[in-house]
């Protein structure tokens, strides 16, 4: 099973993992569309990419609707959208921890719903390895992403033949720790990279090639690939 000639949306295409899918299945030959709040990032990205780009809030039904209105029927469907905040559990405010839900697993939750899809056609969903490797001040991130893999598994029974799996990415070095300072981010990754059996930490490249197979192998649904280097066996 091939990409070539399929229709293709990823929400959360502007950037980061989504960026990187929106690369591969464009070189690939997929008829690619990408999805993202930030009309800027996405016109940017549309252009270089020769993609279409559809501004698109996760937070809002009506816009997550209106976005496969204007697609029609699909073949694959990637959603790496996500507006992570965080804190203590104890401190953390209860506006961060319901934003976090909202994008990263109700977002999924309305793309699924809103989504129409062609015979043969795929839904990935993007969670983190947090889900079962979870670490202090983290709490929501890992609950997140524990929801989504668990939904994955259950719209994979609900929506066959849709086929409905979960990649889980572990450390993966994106923009979104392009707000810690330099010095910091580059400390932290060489210190993940040597802790790793792999001797580095990932790229978008390496989860955007995940993501693929899910789309082309005819045999996976309800999985959850955990993607991380060797994290959860050290």
């Amino acid at each position: 099973m091939q990409i070539a000639g399929k229709k293709v949306v990823i929400v959360g295409g502007s950037s980061g993992i989504g960026l990187s899918t929106a690369e591969l299945a464009k070189r690939e030959g997929a008829d690619v569309t990408i999805a993202s709040r930030s009309a800027a990032k996405l016109d940017a990205v549309a252009a270089r990419l020769n993609v279409a780009a559809i501004p698109t809030d996760v937070t809002d039904d009506s816009s997550v609707a209106a976005l496969f209105k204007r697609t029609g029927p699909v073949d694959h469907v990637v959603v790496t959208a996500a507006q992570l905040r965080t804190g203590p559990f104890k401190t953390v405010a209860m506006e961060d921890v319901r934003s976090t839900f909202e994008g990263k697993f109700w977002g999924a939750w309305r793309v699924a719903r809103a989504a129409e899809f062609r015979t043969g056609g795929s839904l990935t969903l993007v969670s983190g390895f947090l889900s079962i490797r979870p670490r202090p001040n983290s709490a929501v991130i890992s609950a997140a992403n524990a929801a989504l893999e668990a939904l994955a598994r259950a719209l994979a029974l609900e929506l066959a033949p849709l086929r409905v799996n979960c990649v889980s990415p572990g450390i993966i070095d994106t923009p979104i720790r392009a707000a810690m300072p330099e010095d910091a981010r580059q400390e932290m990754l060489a210190k993940a990279a040597a802790s790793l059996p792999v001797g580095r930490v990932g790229q978008g490249e390496d989860v955007a090639r995940q993501i693929a197979a899910c789309m082309t192998n005819g045999f996976m649904t309800g999985s959850t690939v955990y993607l991380d280097g060797g994290a959860l066996v050290i």
